[in-house]
């Protein structure tokens, strides 16, 4: 058996900006780039072109803004930014430990996120009780490229496990995304039904 399980709101709490715009704004001006008068409609503003199910760099959305009103940013300035402005505090959810612990009893174990910040789930993972030796594989839409509920996120995730998807249960919080685990032909598991404190449980009852 293989298990994945989302990072945010499924194995932690982290916090995030509460004007996202904003808060690139104020790391970008530290950074002595210009920031446009009208930046938050520029940030909103879809920037690249890119095929459905694909992440999009974060970094490389606010450069884009920011050449479309005429700026640059030199020196990796924008991704310097973007990752200053979404540096988290952490909060391990109760039995996400376990979940994991359990997880590698029985199998290979990976951690599947959606994040279109570099670093961020590195950072996460550092600051959290969940270690990145604790999984096998830790697969991005950052990385990867594409994005939960698409087929092709879940595909990378077993790739990198080495094993297919009808191995695989995979652990979140969101319906909407780590539920695409189940058109994927993967099995998805919903922490609102089967917490993580009850999942080793479940997974034994499984096995």
């Amino acid at each position: 058996m293989a298990v994945s399980f989302d990072l945010f709101g499924t194995l932690v709490a982290a916090d995030r900006p509460a004007d996202p715009a904003a808060a690139v704004a104020d790391e970008l001006r530290a950074r002595d780039v210009p920031v446009p008068d009208d930046w938050g409609d520029a940030y909103r503003e879809p920037q690249i072109d890119a095929p459905p199910g694909a992440e999009v760099p974060l970094p490389a959305h606010v450069s884009a803004a920011l050449r479309s009103r005429g700026v640059a940013a030199p020196n990796n300035a924008a991704r310097r930014a973007v990752v200053a402005a979404f540096d988290p505090t952490v909060e391990t959810r109760p039995g996400a430990v376990g979940a994991v612990r359990a997880a590698r009893e029985h199998g290979v174990v990976a951690l599947l996120s959606n994040c279109a910040v570099p670093e961020l789930v590195g950072r996460t993972l550092i600051r959290s009780e969940v270690a990145r030796d604790d999984f096998d594989a830790v697969v991005t839409s950052v990385g990867c490229g594409w994005r939960k509920p698409d087929r092709r996120a879940f595909e990378s995730c077993v790739d990198a496990l080495e094993t297919d998807l009808s191995t695989l249960v995979h652990v979140g919080d969101d319906p909407a995304t780590d539920g695409g685990a189940d058109d994927a032909g993967a099995v998805f598991l919903d922490v609102a039904d089967v917490s993580l404190t009850d999942f080793p449980e479940w997974l034994e009852a499984r096995a």
